[in-house]
């Protein structure tokens, strides 16, 4: 565990006025590896065919029906990244004492290209649900307690639904793979949990990549309410929609991403975390400069306003999320930007060669 035993002067930056504020530092370690690339592999997103328009002439098979999933215990639900522990004792066969409220499952696709075709073709986000081979409790916990309510099962049906094994491979370049060890899947950790990758949004920078990576902690896993969150985030890189989803787990349910995910503050966002990660260090730099330019291309009587974090060395994107919010936490000038609902914001994240990961946030409030 790192140990914190510094402080620093950070500052919130309002109408292009620093306000100091108080957030707390860690010891740094050397500089490590950068970030990976993060695209799915392209064979796999166009298998075997040369053209988009010949992908859009083929329709992959049908999938396979949902398996009845059961009921468990409700655990203690854990206040951090949206995870709770499993309970240890094993499921029953019974059914559910409910049928006739039980929703009707998705459609399950088991073959990774299968899947990515037919997402593809019919332009929808790829939801990929990497199981421990195992029958563990957190596994038998995520399908019973998460994935069979109503709520979830109904918002999969926006997406394609595939499952598979964590040690599932694919072969690329005529070498067999395995999926989780393939760079673009890097954030997940080599663990089981699920993943969402961008079929619908052909023109944007994200389109074919994996914009969602949510591993489990071993002994645990993603309960409802996380879920839901993330299969509600809006269209983002994985970076972005990390952020956002690390503020609305947050349990004191700040506003700031109740607003619209603006694509000019969005992209600020990102230079500004990509700028700090570049320099390896935190801070509102060029804000004088950037804050007019910004106002420049926001609608008229709104005005920006940008916060930023950094965190701990060598953590994963998901815990680094979670650790800038709880920093800004403990900021008032700084919680007071994050929790208020504003028009529009933008949220991003960065590594930087370091292993620490530099946060920005950028809101448009209105003048009055």
């Amino acid at each position: 565990m790192v140990r914190r035993s510094q402080l620093a002067l950070i500052g919130l930056l309002v109408s292009g006025w620093l306000q100091p504020a108080w957030a707390r530092l860690g010891e740094r370690p050397q500089p490590g590896l950068g970030e990976a690339v993060l695209q799915v592999p392209q064979d796999a997103l166009f298998p075997d065919l040369a053209t988009r328009d010949e992908l859009n002439e083929s329709r992959a098979a049908p999938g396979v029906p949902a398996p009845a999933l059961l009921e468990r215990k409700t655990a203690t639900a854990d206040e951090g990244d949206g995870q709770e522990p499993a309970a240890s004792e094993p499921a029953t066969d019974s059914p559910s004492a409910n049928q006739a409220d039980e929703p009707v499952p998705p459609v399950v696709h088991t073959d990774y290209r299968k899947a990515m075709k037919e997402a593809a073709e019919s332009r929808k986000m790829l939801f990929l649900y990497f199981y421990e081979p195992r029958l563990t409790s957190a596994r038998t916990a995520f399908e019973t307690r998460t994935l069979q309510t109503l709520e979830i099962q109904e918002k999969l049906k926006r997406f394609v639904y595939c499952e598979l094994p964590s040690d599932a491979e694919i072969t690329v370049e005529g070498e067999p793979v395995k999926l989780l060890s393939h760079p673009s899947f890097a954030e997940m950790l080599g663990r089981p949990g699920v993943a969402i990758v961008d079929l619908v949004h052909e023109r944007a920078e994200y389109y074919g990549h994996v914009v969602s990576t949510f591993p489990f902690t071993p002994g645990k896993y993603y309960r409802k309410e996380a879920m839901s969150i993330i299969l509600d985030l809006p269209p983002g890189t994985l970076t972005q929609r990390t952020m956002i989803y690390a503020v609305r787990i947050h349990p004191e349910a700040p506003a700031s991403t109740q607003g619209q995910f603006h694509k000019v503050l969005a992209d600020e966002a990102k230079s500004h975390a990509h700028y700090q990660a570049s320099v390896q260090v935190q801070g509102h730099q060029s804000w004088d400069s950037r804050f007019h330019r910004i106002n420049s291309r926001l609608p008229s009587g709104v005005l920006a306003q940008e916060v930023v974090a950094e965190s701990w060395p060598n953590e994963s994107l998901v815990e680094a999320c979670v650790e800038c919010v709880n920093s800004w936490r403990q900021s008032p000038g700084h919680w007071g930007a994050v929790r208020s609902r504003h028009a529009l914001f933008g949220y991003d994240i960065k590594r930087g060669r370091n292993g620490i990961w530099y946060a920005t946030g950028i809101f448009g409030r209105r003048r009055w």
